[in-house]
């Protein structure tokens, strides 16, 4: 399978791949997502490892049953040859209504199938008020 467009990036098709990475995250369909992924893709979220696409889908799963109203923006930070890196920020709601900015950084490799084989995610929260929603 392979997931256009191909490495080595350069800028148009590196803010491509951040664009379909952005909206397939705010589809919030984990199973969507898990294909823009190697089988055995590696990633580190926060303090988690997580490794292949059953454990990505599982994850997103997770992920977006706690965190309701899940609005995320990419943005392109740098890339060269495979690897792209990103800045981004979400916002989404908890079960008690608390709203939360995420703010973060995401390195990622790709194969030659244009298929994501590493993504290593830094990330921090905000606690914010409603009215402060800029998503």
């Amino acid at each position: 399978m392979k997931k256009y467009p191909l490495p080595p990036f350069n800028e148009e098709t590196a803010k491509q791949k951040v664009q379909m990475a952005e909206d397939a995250w705010n589809s919030k369909n984990p199973e969507t997502v898990a294909l823009a992924y190697t089988l055995n893709s590696e990633w580190r979220n926060r303090t988690q490892f997580i490794n292949g696409r059953e454990e990505i889908v599982q994850f997103l799963t997770n992920k977006w049953n706690k965190e309701k109203n899940y609005k995320l923006k990419k943005e392109l930070w740098g890339f060269r040859n495979n690897r792209i890196a990103v800045r981004f920020e979400y916002e989404y709601q908890t079960e008690n209504n608390q709203w939360y900015r995420a703010y973060g950084n995401e390195l990622w490799e790709f194969d030659e199938n244009g298929l994501m084989q590493k993504r290593y995610a830094s990330i921090n929260d905000l606690e914010i008020e409603e009215q402060d929603r800029i998503l």
